[in-house]
């Protein structure tokens, strides 16, 4: 008994400097950009996980990781624009934060519970986990839950670690902070055994890292002044979420709207393009449009088995045309927010102000007359597999349409980290437009180029460069990052054998 006495305060005060350790994690996240004071966290995860309590510290640091980094989700109290009466507003989005917070708890606990087993002094267990998990992040953010991990972390703070994503896409650059983190607890529990020394291995790797990153990024810079390009004028609404539905709403997006095909047609643009949701349901134009209009909005599709559906989906007016010729339809649509599983049983249509919407096929590739274009909305930004796989099969350029409202800046800023690392990925150049911000212009090298005043409303007209370069991430995705991960598990199985 004395001893569990005496053993609880010491646990105690490990799973608290987990928990700390997890909250700086998830603060420095984007838009902080303070990649050193993640490093530092995550060298304190892999010290957990060799200590007494590996599993346990490990579901609190992810917890509280979780729990920080996705602090926004509070911005979307109150909820009594869609229904929800304003009593149940903060708790529903205090239990949806916790909910994802207990998520990212479990899956560090998994892991947590591999690197015990592993080893995870070992460099061949630190390489298998670290791919592990890199390619776990990417699987996350191909499902609904819209996961932000490690993988966009380096941006915008670290562009030359980022410079990694076109090679091996969010996975690797996971798998490399991981690493660092690594390197920096090995160093620190090795150094009286080497002495200064330590310092040096550290040292050494994180600057030839930086340095091969730093050349990946200016092998990839392009030429834009020789390449063809699309004028495209930018539209930001800037009209609040909780407002879309009233009447003045609506005729101040009609006034934006004939603005912008007029600046358009005035500055010899061949594209306007606004943001996700900006239009209604099958809208019709109330005169023909002079150029181009790629607008989000909503739509009536008719599922295989033949029963119709609402969808979310980017609307593609032909010049001249009041209805949408194309539309390519949402395909991650938020579960809970937007989609919700049984709807027949439950009878709920999410959190939701349009009722709830029905996902569409997966492709991202939008064709248009001018030039094809990958297609991400709203918070499949995050999912750069399939943002790849449109740009393998012909996407010139990105756009990212979100609406972002009401959430707040930080939000905004995390959306710009995730699409510059989509352009890093894909070396293409990106158009992002959302209600609110951010909207603006992104270079191949990660770059923003161009940005629109955030929460205002605004006009741009963005000279975009068409690419059809192919990087190996867009040739072979998560591939070589499984193979690696087979050969470090093949180097743990046999260094193991040898003991």
């Amino acid at each position: 008994m004395t001893s569990r006495v005496e053993l609880l305060p010491g646990a105690v005060r490990v799973l608290a400097l987990a928990a700390l350790g997890g909250a700086l994690a998830g603060w420095v996240l984007p838009p902080a950009g303070l990649v050193p004071l993640l490093w530092l966290a995550l060298a304190q995860l892999w010290a957990l996980v060799a200590g007494p309590l590996p599993v346990r510290a490990a579901a609190c640091w992810g917890a509280a990781a979780v729990l920080v980094s996705h602090r926004w989700l509070l911005a979307l109290h109150p909820l009594d624009w869609i229904g929800v009466p304003l009593a149940l507003s903060l708790p529903l989005c205090w239990l949806l934060l916790l909910l994802l917070s207990a998520l990212g708890g479990a899956l560090l606990a998994i892991w947590g519970w591999w690197a015990a087993r592993l080893g995870p002094c070992r460099p061949s267990s630190a390489v298998l986990l670290a791919l592990g998990w890199g390619l776990a992040e990417v699987g996350l953010a191909r499902g609904p839950l819209f996961w932000i991990g490690l993988g966009g972390s380096a941006l915008p703070g670290d562009r030359a670690l980022a410079g990694f994503a076109a090679l091996g896409g969010a996975g690797l650059v996971a798998a490399l902070q991981l690493l660092i983190g690594w390197g920096l607890w090995w160093g620190y529990r090795e150094r009286r055994r080497l002495g200064p020394a330590a310092f040096l291995w550290v040292l050494l790797p994180l600057v030839l890292l930086h340095g091969a990153g730093l050349g990946l990024l200016h092998s990839g810079d392009p030429a834009a002044d020789g390449a063809a390009q699309e004028r495209v004028v930018v539209l930001q609404p800037a009209i609040p979420t909780r407002e879309k539905a009233q009447w003045a709403s609506r005729q101040r997006l009609q006034r934006q709207l004939r603005a912008g095909l007029e600046e358009a047609q005035r500055r010899g643009a061949n594209l306007v393009v606004l943001p996700e949701g900006a239009l209604e349901l099958d809208p019709l134009l109330p005169e023909p449009a002079e150029v181009e209009l790629l607008s989000g909005g909503f739509r009536t599709a008719v599922s295989p088995a033949g029963v119709p559906e609402q969808r979310s989906a980017l609307l593609l007016f032909a010049a001249g045309s009041r209805v949408p010729e194309a539309a390519i339809d949402k395909h991650r649509v938020v579960l809970l927010g937007e989609w919700v599983p049984f709807q027949g049983l439950v009878r709920w249509s999410g959190l939701s102000a349009v009722g709830g919407i029905e996902p569409g096929p997966p492709s991202r590739l939008l064709e248009r007359p001018t030039a094809p274009i990958g297609v991400a909305i709203c918070y499949e930004i995050a999912d750069g597999h399939a943002l790849a796989a449109a740009s393998r099969e012909g996407a010139l350029w990105l756009l990212a349409s979100a609406n972002l409202d009401p959430y707040p800046l930080t939000l905004q800023r995390q959306f710009e980290a995730l699409a510059q690392l989509r352009a890093l990925e894909t070396h293409r150049w990106l158009v992002s437009v959302a209600n609110t911000g951010p909207s603006g212009l992104i270079s191949p090298a990660g770059q923003v180029k161009q940005r629109l005043p955030a929460s205002q409303q605004a006009l741009e007209l963005l000279k975009v460069p068409m690419e059809n370069t192919l990087t190996a991430y867009v040739r072979w995705g998560e591939r070589p990052l499984v193979v690696v991960a087979l050969l470090a598990a093949f180097w743990r199985w046999r260094t193991r054998s040898r003991e």
